[in-house]
Order: structure tokens, then sequence, then C-alpha cells
């Protein structure tokens, strides 16, 4: 009989194996240099200004791809609230290995200097910076330190060679031309030893400005590191280094080699890489036999359609005998929805906990598939703004999953029930535009996987005893890796006025997929109407179309719920027209990130491009009527007490 214990041991060796031979053939991790906390300025717990400080470094990540690996922004409009960030890459970075070094920055500083308002951390590689205060100052903290205790012979000649190379490059990168202000130089000192020298300011300085900062940084060389190898100085927006040996990518940075350097060959590189690659492969394939094997015992679903093993979190299953003893067994009292895979009821737990049961359909074609990826998505996502996955319970042919049970049902109860519209008000509406961007946020950039929905919709959006907005609904959820930014599938799911055109038309999707569904809900909160609800009038063929025309002629407000015209913000609400206009844009480049959302929703400094005119859905209104039936599985009762089921609507719709 095969131990369990061999495949888990299994994929560990193969796991540290695999790590110690990618480090020969990807960009090492990035080398902490230093860091620098005010420890005389903080924030509490919890507050606003953390709020916008968890703002400011989600979106830094994203936009430290940019072609100059250079960004800076503000969160926040009022004292003391406001939050300055900056990120500076060495211009030699690729865009890959400049997100990585601000990704493994924004982690990092949190844990140096976990309350502190004014915070600066240095790599070799990147610098990361935030403050309190509406603009940085680039002078001061600095930090001048050698990086090797060795010297040099001909220590005149050698500083000499050194002074007359840095300010040389000083004045290189000042007066750059491009975005970048970068300069590196690779000189001949002895027969043996060549100096490799770099400086770089960060771009949105002036002229001045860098060549201040710089000179500052080159005239403390002399006192840090005086005869020694290697040296670097590091200023909050300027940085000068030294050393003996390449420590930037010389392809990249552009310098002149010295006669006698050469480039390791394209052959020898194939020659390294090749043999690496297929001992890989072969340990992979070997273990995958082996943990197949041992697998076969103690697999609780069978493997379908490629579906995700579930085994990594039996630690969250429940005895059906618990769950239909919290459900009265499933009694139709304690049913509070029906959808397309099943129904949910509201269940209470031995200990007092309510719960919201969704048990699949015995007879769904998809539940087994749904169901195992639901489980495996939802029980690593842990965020205030998703619904929260307490488990689920395989027996007997039932497959059920546990929730926390949500009292105020769904989003679109409140907003297209005349009788409920009243109870929210225009800043409980931004409220929840805030929440479900954060949360997609946090699916698509700051949890363990990038993570696309695919069905966001009112109806998928859950509310708490404090308005605060829960996304729910993870079963047609697809797990993207990292570098990944589209994909293609011949099944579409989802639901018709919500799915983006290039979704719905030709099967592909991306993180743009959710933010053109982000974009239609947020006109829906702001009118009150579905965004099927203009097909029965004259007005226009859909929502989108109505916003569009609106804006153009100069009267967005006409757009608002009437039930909010006594009372909302005129800036907020335009703001949010805008925003979702340019998330329903037809080209998905067009579309922005979620990060860039949460910054325009929480900083007016952030400027709005204009929208073009977004994606109509054009279809004939003599056929409105028969096609949103069959493509939206919208069955949504709900009763008037527990948790709303979210409208199953799977679409099976074949792109051409």
């Amino acid at each position: 009989m095969v131990d369990f214990e061999i495949p888990i041991s299994i994929k560990l060796v193969f796991f540290f194996l695999l790590l110690s031979l990618l480090n020969h053939t990807t960009e090492s991790t990035p080398t902490y240099a230093s860091h620098s906390c005010s420890n005389s300025s903080f924030f509490t717990p919890n507050s606003t200004y953390q709020a916008n400080l968890d703002l400011l470094l989600s979106a830094l990540s994203p936009n430290s791809t940019n072609q100059d690996g250079f960004f800076k922004t503000q969160v926040g409009q009022n004292q003391p609230n406001i939050v300055t960030g900056l990120l500076l890459c060495r211009a030699d970075l690729t865009p890959t290995a400049c997100q990585d070094c601000i990704s493994v920055a924004t982690k990092d500083i949190q844990k140096r200097c976990p309350l502190d308002k004014v915070v600066l951390i240095w790599y070799d590689e990147c610098t990361l910076r935030y403050s309190n205060e509406t603009f940085l100052n680039n002078l001061v903290p600095y930090v001048n330190f050698f990086t090797t205790n060795q010297s040099v012979v001909e220590l005149d000649r050698f500083n000499g060679l050194l002074a007359s190379t840095m300010k040389s490059l000083a004045q290189q990168a000042a007066n750059s031309q491009s975005n970048k202000k970068f300069a590196t130089a690779v000189d001949k000192f002895t027969s043996s030893l060549t100096l490799y020298s770099l400086v770089q300011c960060t771009p949105d300085l002036s002229v001045s400005e860098c060549l201040t900062c710089l000179d500052s940084a080159i005239a403390s060389l002399p006192t840090c590191c005086n005869g020694k190898q290697g040296g670097k100085v590091l200023l909050p927006s300027s940085n000068v280094r030294y050393e003996i040996y390449p420590f930037f990518n010389s392809t990249a940075s552009s310098p002149t080699l010295p006669p006698g350097e050469k480039k390791l060959s394209s052959l020898t590189i194939v020659a390294i890489v090749i043999p690496i690659a297929v001992s890989v492969v072969l340990l992979f394939i070997g273990c995958c036999f082996f943990c197949r094997r041992a697998r076969k015992k103690y697999n609780t679903l069978p493997e379908e359609n490629g579906g995700v093993e579930i085994t990594n979190v039996e630690s969250l299953q429940f005895d059906l005998d618990i769950i239909e003893a919290a459900t009265n067994k499933f009694s139709e009292d304690n049913k509070i929805g029906e959808g397309g895979f099943g129904a949910v009821y509201m269940g209470t737990l031995p200990n007092g906990q309510h719960i919201a049961v969704k048990r699949l359909s015995v007879r769904s074609g998809q539940g087994a598939v749904e169901f195992k990826n639901e489980v495996v998505l939802v029980a690593k996502l842990q965020h205030r703004n998703l619904v929260r996955l307490l488990g689920f319970c395989l027996g007997r042919e039932e497959k059920i999953l546990v929730y926390e049970y949500v009292p105020n049902k769904s989003l679109d109860y409140f907003l297209f029930e005349p009788s409920k519209q009243g109870e929210l008000d225009w800043s409980k509406r931004y409220k929840i535009i805030e929440g479900i961007a954060r949360g997609i946020l946090y699916l698509h950039e700051d949890s363990r996987l990038r993570i696309i929905h695919r069905d966001v919709k009112a109806s998928n959006i859950l509310l708490d005893d404090d308005m605060n907005p829960k996304i729910s609904d993870f079963g047609m959820a697809r797990i993207f890796v990292v570098d990944q930014t589209q994909a293609n599938t011949n099944r579409i799911v989802g639901t018709f006025g919500y799915m983006s055109p290039e979704y719905a038309m030709h099967g592909r999707y991306s993180v743009k997929s959710d933010v053109f569904s982000f974009g239609v809900l947020v006109l829906e909160i702001i009118s009150g109407k579905k965004n099927t609800y203009f097909y029965q009038s004259e007005l226009a063929e859909d929502l989108l179309s109505y916003a569009w025309k609106q804006w153009r002629n100069g009267t967005p407000l006409e757009l608002l719920d009437p039930s909010l015209r006594n009372s909302y913000s005129r800036n907020e609400v335009i703001r949010c027209i805008h925003m979702a206009l340019l998330c329903v844009q037809e080209n998905p480049a067009n579309r922005p990130t979620m990060a860039t959302i949460a910054l325009m929703l929480n900083s007016y400094s952030v400027t709005l491009p204009l929208p073009q005119q977004p994606a109509f859905l054009h279809r004939s209104r003599a056929k409105l009527n028969k096609p949103i039936t069959e493509l939206e599985s919208d069955q949504h009762t709900s009763q008037s007490n527990g948790w709303s089921v979210n409208e199953a609507s799977f679409t099976e719709i074949y792109p051409r």
C-alpha cells in the first residue's frame, strides 16, 4: 500500500530542486539595501489614513511596469489623511523585475515600519517611499556605505577616475532627453580591474534638481567609501553606486564595454539552459507519476474536465448530519433562495453561528466542476469585501457549500425594488461602489492568485448589517498565473448585459472583462435601473447608450436615480459616471485597471481621460425579451428574511 506522505515528500523535494535550478535561469530576487522610518509621525490601525495607504500600495505594484520604471501618485483629499507615494526602479530592469522588486518592497516596509507615516526603503533594484505630505523632500534622509571591505591599489588614481566618471554621469543623467534620468559607465582601471558606475534620479526632477541631488550624493562618496572597491549613496529621489564587478544590465543601460570585455554568447546560454530545462521536465514527469498513483486512494472527488483537486481544503469539510440538523433537513421554511445551480438555505450551527448553505443541484451537469472550483478559490480568499467560505460538505451524492450568513440580501434587492430604493442614499451607494472596487482589486492584484470573477453583477453583491458589500459566487471564476493577461474559452458563462464584448463574441476574458462588468454595475447603482430597463422604452437601446447620450449632451445628472435628487454629491456622481464610462470602453486596453479605479474613487488628483463611445449592445427591439430569458438564468426568488442567493446566470454561448 502506498503511504500518503510519499507524494507530499516528493512534491517538497521537487519544489526545492526546481527552485535551485530556476535560480540559475531567472532574475534574482531583489537585494535589500536599507530603510528609514520617521519614528515621529504615526497613524492608528484601521484609520482612514491606513485605508488610503493600502490603496496607494495596491496601486504601486501594477504601475511599476511603466516603461520608465517610475510612478508617483497621491491618495486622499484632505489632511491629515493624504498619502503621497513614489516608486523608482533601476532603469536597466525589465518590467517584470521592477514589479517583483516593488511587490517585495510594499510587503517588507509594512513589517519594518508598520505604523509610520513617513517611510523609505531601498533595494539595489528599486526604491519605494510614502509620506503624509503633499510633496516629497528630495534630499533627506540619505544612506551611504561601502559594499566591500577590500581596498583598491593606486588610491589617488582610482579616486580620480571615480570622481571624473561620476561627474560626467551626473551631467548625462540630468540632461537626459529620455524619461529615464539614468547613466552608467564601464572604465578600465588596470588590466585586471574594471570600474562599473551608475547614477540615477527620479524623472520628475528638473535638470538643476537632479544635479543638486547627484552632486550631494557624489560628495558623500569620499567620506563613506574612500579606497574601497565598492560603495553606494542612497537618497530619496536619487542614488549613485560603483563596483569593480558588473551589477547592472549592460545591454539595457547601454554603456560602452571596455576592450577585452565580451558578452556571454547565445550558444553558451543555450548550452547552459537546455540541460537544466530537460532535468526539470524529467523530474516533473517522475513526480507526477508517483503522486498520481498515491493520490487515487485519497481523492474525494473524481477528476472531471480538468477540475482542481480539493484535498488541500479537507480541514474545511462539514459532516452532512451537522448540515441537515442546521437547516432542519433542508426545510422549505429555511429556504432563502433558488438559483440555477440549486437552492440556498439558512442554518444555525450547534454553537449558534448562522450560516448560508448552498446545496448544488444533483442534476446540474456543471455542478461538480463549479463546486470544486469555488471551494479551492474561495477557501484561499480573505477580504472584507468578499463573502467568506466556512466550509463544504460531500456525502450521499450531496455537494454543499457553507458560507457566512449575510443578512441584508443582495444589492439588486435594494437597487431595483421601488420600496427599498430609498434605503440606499448616495453616501451608502458610494461606499458600496468603493467596497466592490476593493474586492475586485484584491482578486486581480492582492490575493495569492490572480482571479477573474467573470460574473460581477448586482445579484452577486451581498450586503452585511452595515450595508458593506461582499462579492459572492465564484463558481465561474478562473485563475490566472502571475504574468498571464488573457485567456480564451469555448464556453461563455455569465450574465448578458454585464459581459464585455470581446468575451461575449469571441470568448476572450481578462481582468478587463471584470472591469467592464464593474462599469455596468456602477451605472446601475447610480441610476437605480437594471441594464435591461431601457429596452422597453424609447430612450435608448440599453443603459450604456443612455448614459453615453446624457454624457455627450452635457447632462450626466439625468442618469441619477430620482430618489437621490435631494441629497447627493454632484462631483462624486459625475466622477463615478465618468469612471464607469471608461470601464465600458469597447477596446479592453482603454479600460482602467482596478488599481487605477480605486485611486479614481479616493483621489481627485488622478486625472481621468475623456471616455470614447462605449460598447453598445445592438439588438432588435422585437427580439429583446426572448434572448434575455434564454441567456440569463434569472430565476431569482428571495424570501423576506435571510441570505440572498445570487442569480445563477449560467450562459452557454459559443463564440464565433
